[in-house]
């Protein structure tokens, strides 16, 4: 397995990992049982596309591991993806789900195209084929899938049919992230967006932060979108914006709505009138209040985390701030980080929701949906803002600690196997 250390990704989430293991003393042999990922498969599969080839792609699925119960996580639709960044996020997902209180362990799946250059009917043969080579790995007790980069609700959908097709009966509790007419959440699509918002008014008051925030984001699908169309409803102003297509700024501000509405229109930000280009690596270093970044991961780097100018560092991707960043902002003191395996957990919450709603075939409002979000969301900050200050470690530290220390003692419980 040490050839994973060799993947930029997975070699940062383990540096994170050992530094807090030394921090909570936790002996060599409980590190190595808790690092690796417990099962990996890497599968490849034909795909008809619609000219008459055959093409070749190849997937993967990683569960981190089973202590706390079945594994959760994202499929990505990414033509970067690797085994090491699957697994690093696999491993991610443990610490979160474990720091806020949900009976999974981590997991994450992808497959290496561009789902973009595909057809409606080449995706559904993607998704089919990659799901069939995935049926003895998944299930509502094992591992469950959800939307990710590149996927979204009817992904989940062909996937749910494919495993259903398999089983013999409707099996909607192997999968989140679905349309509602077939098993899933309402709130599920917006939670992780909406969650990032709420952890970000709720650090701003707890700041003592003046109205109206400025709001620069990093990325502008579902997470990026959805967080800033909240905060902005609640005043916020958006000043900068970015996604693959290029970035935007205006200190003035930007209409969020006119912005949303050009998105829709031309499935890209560049070109947005009411706005100027701007580098992307600059737009990341203007001063605003809070910081998103909601695209991918080691985007914070120490080549910019001295030149942030932020008050509120609210990470919705998974893994946006390099360990070499980490340090910089720890001495710095005077941005206030929302950590990854907190920021961007409402996702994976609301899917939590989802299954356990599915395995019951009882199904909540759209209001208590959110409102146990919430409580969720905030009681896990003011766990993390404690152990923070009665440690004085930073809140991605403290997060992470939260998190291994569970997975490590629900690991020590349990015993190894002979």
């Amino acid at each position: 397995m040490e050839f994973l250390l060799s993947d930029p990704t997975f070699a940062m989430a383990c540096e994170q990992f050992h530094r807090v293991a030394s921090f909570l003393g936790l002996p060599e042999k409980t590190r190595e049982i808790i690092k690796w990922p417990q099962r990996s498969l890497t599968v490849s599969f034909p795909v008809k596309m619609d000219n008459g080839t055959i093409r070749m792609f190849v997937g993967y699925r990683v569960q981190h591991h089973l202590a706390l119960g079945p594994t959760k996580g994202g499929i990505r639709f990414d033509p970067d993806v690797t085994l090491g960044e699957i697994s690093a996020l696999a491993m991610w997902m443990s610490w979160k789900c474990a720091l806020v209180g949900l009976p999974f362990g981590g997991a994450k799946g992808g497959v290496a195209c561009k789902p973009s250059e595909m057809s409606k009917k080449e995706l559904e043969g993607l998704t089919r084929r990659y799901t069939q080579e995935l049926i003895p790995f998944i299930g509502p007790q094992k591992d469950i899938p959800a939307p990710d980069i590149g996927t979204n609700e009817q992904i989940m959908a062909w996937m749910m049919d494919t495993y259903s097709m398999q089983v013999g009966y409707t099996a909607p509790g192997v999968v989140t992230g679905k349309p509602v007419t077939i098993g899933g959440s309402l709130g599920r699509r917006e939670a992780t967006g909406r969650g990032v918002a709420f952890l970000v008014k709720k650090v701003s008051e707890i700041l003592k932060m003046p109205n109206p925030l400025r709001i620069i984001v990093q990325g502008f699908g579902n997470v990026g979108s959805v967080s800033v169309r909240q905060l902005v409803e609640q005043g916020a102003v958006l000043i900068g914006v970015s996604d693959l297509s290029g970035a935007l700024y205006n200190p003035k501000g930007i209409n969020c709505a006119h912005l949303c509405a050009y998105k829709e229109k031309t499935g890209m930000l560049a070109g947005f009138p009411e706005a100027d280009p701007i580098d992307g690596f600059d737009l990341l270093c203007q001063r605003c209040d809070v910081l998103i970044p909601a695209a991918k991961e080691r985007v914070i780097t120490k080549k910019n985390a001295e030149k942030l100018q932020c008050r509120i560092l609210a990470e919705g991707a998974n893994g946006p701030t390099t360990p070499e960043a980490d340090k910089i902002l720890e001495e710095r003191k005077d941005i206030f980080v929302i950590p990854d395996i907190l920021c961007n957990s409402g996702g994976v919450i609301v899917s939590y929701f989802e299954w356990v709603q599915d395995m019951q075939s009882y199904f909540w409002s759209e209001r208590e949906v959110f409102d146990a979000l919430y409580r969720i969301l905030s009681a896990t900050l003011h766990s993390i803002m404690k152990f923070s200050h009665e440690r004085k470690v930073s809140t991605r530290i403290a997060a992470l600690s939260l998190g291994i220390k569970k997975v490590a003692e629900a690991k020590e419980m349990r015993g190894v196997f002979p």
